[in-house]
């Protein structure tokens, strides 16, 4: 206890000594005159483009307060994206969706079969994994890109973004939730299965939907 006290003492007398002050008063005042700065910078502006408002340097505080609120909330937006796509990117960099020849050889109907027959015994999991192969292989059909086995995710991004960026974010989007379900070990939900099964119907066009009906 006498320890604690003493640490206590010691503390106090360090901030009561002058060099400390000095260099408080001199923290202090390089952020004051910052801000001050800042707030005249803005009023001055304010004067120029609005010559009637009178109390421009008070304005200018609520201004200045409000651009550092949406900077700050940019960069944060901006970081959560960054470190969104670096995740994503590096799940399609490392997974190759076409596990076997019996996969590759199989037409996208068949997938299409397949994945039918999967939800129906309630396998949501091997029903996502045949949609997103049935809509690969519909896109090598299409020669929108080539299918191979030893392809990852991010090489048929790469050959879509040359036919179509946005066909290239939708598979982008799709490949996400795929390797989340089939490599992630995520249980997939019959309510975040059915908007990925009419996403990749719709992505099949009319063909899709004919295996929809």
């Amino acid at each position: 206890m006498l320890n604690a006290n003493k640490a206590r003492d010691d503390i106090q007398t360090i901030l009561k000594k002058e060099e400390y002050q000095i260099y408080y008063k001199q923290s202090k005042g390089l952020i004051e005159t910052w801000w001050e700065k800042a707030k005249e910078w803005i009023a001055t502006q304010l004067e120029k483009l609005f010559p009637s408002v009178k109390s421009a340097s008070s304005a200018s505080s609520v201004i200045l307060i409000t651009v550092m609120v949406v900077i700050l909330l940019l960069l944060t937006v901006t970081a959560f994206i960054l470190i969104r796509n670096t995740r994503r990117n590096r799940l399609l960099r490392k997974q190759k969706p076409l596990q076997s020849l019996k996969d590759r050889n199989w037409t996208y109907m068949r997938h299409l079969e397949e994945a039918e027959k999967l939800e129906a015994s309630e396998d949501l999991t091997g029903s996502t994994r045949h949609l997103f192969l049935a809509m690969l292989l519909f896109f090598h059909e299409k020669e929108w890109l080539e299918a191979r086995i030893w392809k990852t995710n991010w090489d048929y991004f790469e050959e879509l973004r040359k036919v179509s960026q946005h066909k290239a974010d939708q598979f982008n989007d799709l490949a996400q939730f795929f390797e989340n379900v089939t490599y992630g070990q995520h249980y997939v939900s019959p309510e975040e299965f059915q908007p990925f099964r009419t996403k990749i119907h719709n992505m099949l066009g009319e063909r899709g939907m004919e295996q929809h009906q």
